[in-house]
């Protein structure tokens, strides 16, 4: 008679996708509470983030989040303050892009926020100047091919 080892059957690995459709009421922010938007993910459920302060913070995804809402660079998220660490917050919301869009048109976000746009915090045009020289000739790679 097998044992069962497992965490469960097939349905557990198909997925919950709870609360999916449902549409949620917007939260908005509180006392000790910021908007911000990610710039990179560090890994480890920890992401570094813009908040709309003008504070860029080391923010941690707090764990009823970590693997059920998933965050990517440029999402717009509701975060935790910490009153003994300034630099640090934590993941409270992640807002989806039409909550987002909500949030600014009642004006809770400055006008420069981008919603949709994967946000990488540098100036346009800022690569411009990059220029790729051809002064390599292929024909004296070749010559030194024949040479050995």
């Amino acid at each position: 008679m097998p044992k069962n080892k497992g965490k469960g059957g097939k349905n557990r690995r198909r997925g919950k996708n709870e609360n999916e459709t449902e549409k949620r009421e917007l939260v908005f922010k509180e006392d000790g509470q910021e908007y911000a938007q990610v710039t990179k993910m560090l890994g480890n459920g920890r992401l570094e983030a813009m908040c709309f302060d003008g504070v860029k913070r080391l923010c941690h995804i707090r764990g009823k989040l970590r693997k059920k809402v998933w965050i990517n660079q440029g999402d717009i998220i509701l975060i935790g303050l910490r009153d003994y660490q300034d630099a640090k917050a934590d993941v409270i919301l992640k807002y989806t892009p039409d909550e987002a869009r909500n949030l600014k048109t009642y004006g809770e976000f400055p006008e420069t926020v981008r919603i949709n746009d994967t946000v990488t915090f540098v100036e346009d045009g800022f690569d411009d100047e990059i220029e790729f020289g051809d002064d390599v000739s292929d024909e004296g790679e070749v010559d030194a091919v024949d040479a050995i």
